[in-house]
């Protein structure tokens, strides 16, 4: 009788406050609604980089709303485009500059639960739920923000663990209030949207954490909302990424729309994330290959949760691979597992795209061919990657927690995460000739996309044979889309060495660019997998000069006394012509770049000095750092 109750109770609990999110179904011009095809005058070629966030929790995300996050999807979307909102805890905040789309990726399961838990009675909750964790959670929530962000840290290990209680676990009570959230979104996603000004695409994250270990995606739509209502999110806890692919098909299929997935920032799936097997452990099939890799185009390589490139441990020649890994490498989302070194070549990007080959060698088919992007998983509803301007991964640690740095900030209720080790970053750069929702989908589709850690430094690359020094004084953009492939594409290998047209130029409002690096993954003769970093252009060469083929490192202005810096250093635009030293016949091969910046002050050191806060030894050496860009690859595919 309890559980018949329960259940009756769940469902009308998911019901309260719905009607009430509703928007009334605002008219919406048939451009706002659609996927912006023939909405606007589109450039010949990609002509510029867009700016945005994939990756973006509202209160109706059940953990942000427990974090105390009080500002929804129309709050997050007026953020993005470069208004003034106010924060949950109650400070005006705003952009320096809007974004160009926004993906708002509220967790599937449970959508809008805590928000409707904590708007109902206690009464209700007491006597019809009768649960007494459900109670005790529903207490801790209206206490104080505090003790509502451990409740939602035990919610998190809960889950991880398969031990949600029953009465917030039942699939088929929250399925009416979740399509209503969804298409109340929906509708605000085509008011917002704008073709040519602001792209707001739908999506949302599946939350699949099998005993903590993260392998979360976001869902991406190109479509407007006459698909996306035919369909509603697809839950996590209880399915698995072959069956989030399979409901992707079923979507195309049925709607004739298009859907993608971005793989979660994977430095905390403890080496599941990009495995050499199928997930049982049996060999991987080309079939389950081939439909990760049309499913998954890009991951997302860097976020607020550190930064997934590349690893010391798997890198030991890369001076640079140590950027963001502090407080993320030694265990798992709800630190439920801790990590061992052995997992983190399935934990990073570099690894996955070095694994795509070795399997690509073996079945024909490589699964992990992927673009890279940032974003920022911010679950505050605001979408900020700039240092002077982080407003934190939850409200629990925005800026009116003046001591955030050093506070522990875990996800679920272990010990060992502390606020310095979140990074403010990053974003999602794609090159697009139109601001719609289809021109930026596809760019994505096609990998012709970039991760930034926060700065919108501009960087293209192509590739092909025969590139050289003379290629600039063209219009070298339109030679190297007749004459090669821009990031994301491959070559076919003809014989000779592939050349590179690469081009960086610095944030208009941000940092000098110290270097410019090329790294290159193949398989040797023997079929290893090898990795070199090349530094191909630096700043400053005329007094820096090399050392053993590397740039002499760039120097650094920051005073850590007022959390300043100048551009007296590095170069405000690095370009060059690169050909592959090491080429050989038949490697199969990728090169993606990396883009550093001089060294700059990051949030943390901005918060010392603005609020009078004395940073621990190993923060303060964490407290400066070299912002970055990673482009999506292009490949040398060995002829068939």
């Amino acid at each position: 009788m309890r559980k018949a109750w329960a259940a009756i109770a769940c469902a009308s609990i998911l019901a309260i406050g719905v009607s009430a999110c509703s928007d009334g179904e605002s008219e919406t011009s048939a451009e706002q609604a659609g996927d912006g095809t023939d909405t606007i005058e589109l450039a010949e070629f990609p002509d510029r980089p867009y700016w945005g966030d994939t990756h973006l929790h509202t209160d109706n995300s059940v953990d942000a709303f427990g974090f105390g996050t009080r500002l929804g999807p129309e709050e997050a979307l007026r953020f993005a485009r470069g208004e003034e909102v106010t924060a949950t805890t109650g400070a005006p905040t705003q952009l320096s500059r809007p974004l160009d789309f926004l993906v708002i990726a509220d967790h599937s399961d449970a959508l809008g639960a805590t928000r409707r838990l904590y708007d109902a009675p206690r009464w209700y909750v007491d006597w019809v739920i009768g649960d007494e964790t459900v109670l005790r959670w529903y207490d801790m929530m209206h206490e104080s923000p505090e003790q509502s962000t451990r409740a939602i840290g035990e919610l998190i290990s809960a889950a991880a663990e398969d031990r949600v209680p029953e009465a917030m676990a039942d699939p088929e009570s929250a399925a009416e209030a979740t399509k209503d959230i969804w298409n109340t979104q929906l509708s605000i996603l085509d008011r917002y949207n704008e073709p040519g000004v602001f792209t707001a695409l739908a999506g949302y994250e599946w939350t699949a954490m099998p005993n903590g270990n993260n392998l979360h995606r976001v869902v991406m739509f190109r479509d407007g909302s006459d698909k996306t209502r035919q369909t509603v999110p697809f839950p996590g806890l209880q399915t698995t990424a072959p069956q989030l692919w399979e409901y992707m098909k079923g979507y195309e299929e049925e709607t004739g729309g298009r859907v993608l997935a971005i793989p979660h920032n994977p430095n905390l799936s403890n080496g599941l994330m990009f495995q050499m097997t199928m997930e049982d452990g049996s060999p991987m099939t080309p079939e389950y290959a081939a439909l990760r890799a049309w499913a998954e185009p890009v991951i997302e390589a860097t976020q607020i949760k550190g930064d997934s490139e590349t690893h010391p441990y798997l890198s030991p020649n890369d001076e640079m691979a140590s950027f963001g890994e502090k407080g993320w490498d030694f265990g798992n989302l709800s630190l439920s597992e801790k990590t061992d070194p052995s997992m983190y070549a399935g934990s990073y990007a570099r690894s996955a795209l070095l694994r795509g080959l070795t399997l690509e060698q073996q079945m024909g088919v490589n699964p992990y061919a992927f673009g890279m992007i940032g974003s920022t998983d911010s679950h505050t509803s605001l979408a900020t990657g700039d240092e002077d301007n982080f407003w934190g991964k939850h409200t629990g640690n925005e800026q009116s927690y003046t001591e955030r740095a050093m506070q522990g900030q875990n996800l679920g209720t272990r010990e060992g995460r502390f606020g310095w080790h979140y990074l403010a970053g990053g974003y999602a750069a794609a090159w697009a000739k139109g601001n719609t929702r289809a021109e930026i989908f596809d760019a994505f589709a096609r990998r012709e996309v970039y991760a930034t850690t926060g700065p919108r430094m501009t960087v293209r690359v192509f590739g092909g044979f025969g590139f050289t020094a003379a290629d600039w004084d063209g219009n070298w953009v339109r030679e190297g889309y007749t004459r090669g492939v821009p990031m994301g594409g491959e070559l076919e290998d003809q014989g000779d060495a592939p050349s590179f047209l690469i081009s960086a130029m610095k944030d208009p409002d941000g940092a000098n660019l110290d270097r410019v690096q090329v790294i290159k993954g193949w398989l040797d003769a023997s079929g290893v997998m090898q990795e070199q970093v090349y530094d191909v252009v630096g700043s400053d060469m005329d007094t820096r000069g090399r050392s053993g083929g590397r740039v002499a490192p760039v120097g650094d202005t920051v005073n850590r006394d007022d959390a300043t810096y100048t551009n007296d250093i590095g170069a405000a635009e690095l370009r060059t012509t690169w050909t592959d030293p090491d080429y050989r016949q038949g490697q199969r091969a990728f090169y993606y770049v990396r883009v550093l910046e001089i060294p700059t002050p990051r949030w943390t050191l901005f918060d010392a000095v603005r609020f009078g806060v004395t940073l621990s030894e190993e923060a303060m050496a964490d407290a400066v750092a070299q912002e970055r860009a990673y482009t999506s690859p292009i490949w040398l595919k060995t002829q068939s």
